[in-house]
């Protein structure tokens, strides 16, 4: 199977702080393939890497077997990658369509004046891309507050409305940043229920963070374990889970009954 992305030996360092060490895995085509490790152990750092906001001093990032030592964020999302944020980025004030709708600005060929126009060719564009955003609406289960400003949805919709904004670039390549923080049982199930549809229906492969180890354990194909910076562990979800440096530093060791 196709590597979609290879992380090479990556370093990055903030003045004398290492955030990331010389870290290395590589994500195939379809897999959900997670990011765990505690608080500070660099999983933020190392998607800000892939998606072009940090620069590393050290190291490469392949997309597609095209290997890049820097990208922009524009760069990265030109070539199929989308990302939503442990905290959320939407448009506070807008609606759930035109949050999702801004999604598609990637996409949009029309220039500024006839978008403004609302004329010819930008009104037949600006309709399809919105027939594209009410799909995902319906997708996500989210039509009762499409019209709604984001401010008004619970987190949880919140959550979903990011997912959606972040889908709306059509990504190949999908980085989701601890998508069911703050979310409640039913909440984390609806999530994860969408994360795997979108893998198995849009084929799209995923990164994902995510604390909650029934999560990940219940929905990963691999993962890849980070500790104050340093890989520690990389396998199948059991293979992670044996491990004895994986257990020491993040998993624990369950309780006698």
């Amino acid at each position: 199977m196709n590597a979609v992305l290879e992380v090479e030996n990556i370093s990055l360092r903030f003045g004398g702080v290492s955030a990331l060490t010389d870290i290395s895995f590589d994500v195939r085509e379809g897999e959900i393939r997670s990011i765990i490790g505690p608080n500070g152990a660099g999983k933020s750092s190392m998607l800000n890497c892939i998606n072009g906001v940090y620069r590393p001093q050290a190291g490469t990032i392949a997309l597609a077997g095209r290997t890049f030592h820097h990208m922009s964020p524009h760069q990265v999302a030109c070539m199929g990658v989308a990302r939503t944020f442990q905290n959320l980025a939407l448009f506070k004030g807008m609606s759930v369509l035109d949050n999702i709708m801004a999604g598609r600005n990637l996409h949009m060929r029309s220039n500024l004046l006839l978008q403004a126009l609302h004329w010819g060719p930008a009104r037949r564009e600006e309709h399809a891309h919105r027939e594209e955003a009410e799909r995902i609406i319906e997708f996500l289960e989210i039509q009762p507050w499409r019209k709604s400003p984001v401010a008004q949805l619970p987190y949880g919709l919140q959550k979903r409305v990011d997912l959606g904004r972040a889908l709306a670039m059509e990504p190949r390549l999908l980085l989701l940043d601890e998508p069911m923080a703050g979310m409640n049982h039913e909440e984390k199930r609806d999530m994860c229920r969408f994360i795997l549809d979108v893998n198995a229906q849009f084929g799209t492969t995923i990164v994902l963070i995510e604390h909650d180890m029934g999560v990940v354990m219940d929905i990963s194909d691999r993962v890849v374990v980070l500790d104050y910076g340093k890989k520690i562990g990389d396998g199948s979800p059991e293979q992670v889970r044996g491990n004895e440096e994986v257990i020491r530093a993040y998993l624990g060791t369950p309780e006698p009954a």
